[in-house]
């Protein structure tokens, strides 16, 4: 196993990792939409999907990889209402069309509204 860090992603809030490459594949946490650089949040559903994506993006780059590389998300949205909008800024980002579990939680860390998390083979 090789543990994956980059300081353009924010740093973990818990005990866990931003992700780990193991027999060819990249596992990311979850990520939420920090701002690496300040620690600010986004405010909106669309700013927040966008900063989520770019932090998955640094997290593939720093395992020599991209989002092409990437076959399975996991999403999670705090209200199914942003759907559409969440779906829009993702789009952009996963162009592959990855395979996808998106579903609503009652909450999520520091009361953002989504966070993506990534299996990506190397």
């Amino acid at each position: 196993m090789k543990l994956i860090e980059t300081a353009n992603a924010p740093g973990a809030i818990g005990p866990y990792s931003q992700g780990y490459e193991v027999n060819g594949m990249v596992y990311t946490s979850g990520q939420i939409p920090v701002n690496p650089e300040n620690g600010e949040i986004p405010e909106g559903i669309r700013a927040q999907t966008e900063q989520s994506c770019k932090n998955v993006g640094a997290i593939l780059e720093a395992a020599g990889v991209n989002f092409e590389s990437v076959f399975k998300t996991t999403c999670f949205l705090a209200d199914m209402n942003d759907f559409t909008a969440f779906n829009e800024v993702y789009a952009k980002y996963f162009v592959s069309k990855p395979a996808r579990s998106c579903v609503a939680v009652k909450e999520l860390p520091k009361g953002v509204l989504c966070e993506v998390e990534v299996i990506a083979v190397k």
